[in-house]
């Protein structure tokens, strides 16, 4: 497990998760271009850090599970802190913190209850993780440089989140069902 640890991808992934406390401080004390500047190494890491993972050979089971985690601690924290701060609406943040909660305790007891384990984020979840992403880096531009089509393009994206966030919350959980359901379907064809 050190090992594993120790491998650069995982590492670069540390370092995101360490990102988090300074991008909140700089947000709270209203610093949003260190914050913005935080936010984009941050996301440059990440895309670093798979990278790395593939090109030398370095995907270890702590990576799995560490990368999406580090993802999601860092965009719900800003989620909260920009609702905090007046910057997005809450009931954004409420939808996101819900649609994250619901598939947790659902994966949960599905893994605890059955064989399976196929939990794949589904196409319309990827999507709404870029958009979550976009509204994110839009809502800490409009801060630095408050121009029209940034305001613009962050009010599509707080929409453009409520909306994905609802609709992939759905499909992640009829996804669920069909994989399931055919798990159910392979383990009763076996023959005893």
């Amino acid at each position: 497990m050190l090992a594993q640890l120790r491998s650069y991808p995982n590492l670069l992934t540390l370092l995101r998760l360490g990102f988090v406390p300074f991008v909140v401080n700089s947000i709270m004390d209203g610093h949003y271009g260190i914050a913005l500047t935080l936010f984009v190494l941050a996301g440059v890491s990440d895309g670093l850090d798979g990278l790395l993972a593939r090109s030398l050979g370095q995907r270890t089971k702590l990576g799995e599970y560490l990368d999406p985690i580090a993802d999601k601690l860092l965009i719900s924290t800003l989620f909260l802190v920009l609702s905090a701060m007046h910057r997005i609406p809450w009931r954004v943040t409420v939808v996101v913190f819900g649609r994250d909660i619901i598939i947790l305790i659902i994966c949960t007891l599905v893994y605890v209850t059955t064989s399976l384990r196929d939990f794949r984020p589904s196409l319309l979840g990827k999507a709404n993780t870029v958009a979550q992403i976009v509204t994110l880096g839009a809502t800490l531009l409009v801060e630095v440089v408050p121009w029209f089509w940034i305001a613009a393009a962050k009010k599509i994206g707080i929409w453009t989140v409520f909306s994905l966030t609802i609709v992939s919350a759905l499909h992640y959980v009829y996804l669920l069902g069909v994989r399931l359901h055919s798990t159910m379907e392979r383990s009763t064809a076996r023959p005893a």
